[in-house]
């Protein structure tokens, strides 16, 4: 839980530094840069005798999924939203990642689920006054389809490691980003006028940063934690960002929110990750 937590802070920085440093810069270019960063971070670890072909394609296509079309989806959202409104729309993602993984264990856990709902009220109370214009609509769907392919990635993933216990993630991971990687670089070839693009070196380093640390390292960070919680505490955590990114890009970043509601949707939160242990640890008692 703590590799979850440690992420969910970084992530929180996210937000604000591509709304902030990145404007202008093509979305397509953003994600492939970020993943070719990612892939060259764990290319040293990668073992792909012991992953297998079978296997690496699984991995090649979860990758291309979770990462590369979440944030082919994800970043080109900031065109249409404001950096708080990108972290406030992703209050779906636990309620898709409980759903997927009830479909992939073909149970339904109702206590699961209610705790997902909770954290998604404590997340929408933060905004709920937010009206949808057609722009931020356009934005708010780009981020749902992020949010889907995210959600999916992380529990297949998950299902995937489980029966290959010889295989650690730092070995199989950089399979995850050659395929978002591969995925990123299609759409940048199709999409982005490459002629005309060009970087500050404000901007280059801002992308070296969240390619190597915020993608690279705590996207592992993030599904290597994935695989040691329960499915309860996962979705949780996918939307403690939310309040973390909020407060940050209105203390650093400047943007202006709600804070009564910023403080009672994050506290509701809290609670609703509190309400999800005390659930797990009834259910681990009772086997």
């Amino acid at each position: 839980m703590a590799w979850l937590l440690l992420v969910s802070l970084a992530w929180g920085f996210s937000f604000g530094l591509i709304k902030g440093n990145l404007a202008g810069v093509d979305s397509n270019f953003i994600s492939f840069a970020r993943m070719a960063f990612s892939l060259l971070v764990f290319l040293p670890f990668l073992r792909l005798r012991k992953v297998g072909r079978p296997f690496f394609w699984k991995l090649f296509f979860t990758g291309a999924l979770q990462f590369g079309v979440m944030y082919i989806a994800y970043i080109a959202a900031f065109h249409y939203l404001q950096a708080y409104e990108v972290a406030l729309f992703t209050i779906f993602t636990p309620i898709f990642v409980t759903l997927f993984e009830d479909i992939v264990s073909r149970q339904f856990n109702w206590a699961f689920l209610g705790t997902a709902v909770l954290a998604v009220v404590g997340t929408y109370v933060i905004e709920r006054s937010q009206l949808l214009s057609q722009q931020v609509l356009i934005g708010f769907l780009l981020v749902q389809v992020s949010n889907l392919a995210f959600a999916f990635g992380q529990i297949y993933y998950r299902h995937l490691m489980k029966g290959q216990p010889q295989l650690k993630d730092a070995e199989a991971f950089g399979v995850l980003y050659l395929g978002a990687a591969a995925i990123t670089a299609l759409a940048t070839l199709i999409f982005t006028p490459l002629s005309s693009l060009m970087l500050t070196t404000k901007q280059l380093w801002t992308l070296v940063y969240l390619g190597v640390f915020a993608s690279g390292i705590c996207f592992f960070l993030w599904n290597l934690g994935a695989r040691k919680v329960n499915a309860g505490a996962l979705a949780i955590f996918n939307d403690l960002k939310i309040p973390l990114a909020v407060t940050i890009s209105l203390l650093i970043f400047h943007e202006k929110t709600n804070i009564p509601n910023l403080l009672i949707g994050g506290g509701i939160v809290l609670l609703s990750l509190f309400f999800n242990e005390l659930v797990n640890r009834k259910q681990i008692r009772s086997l």
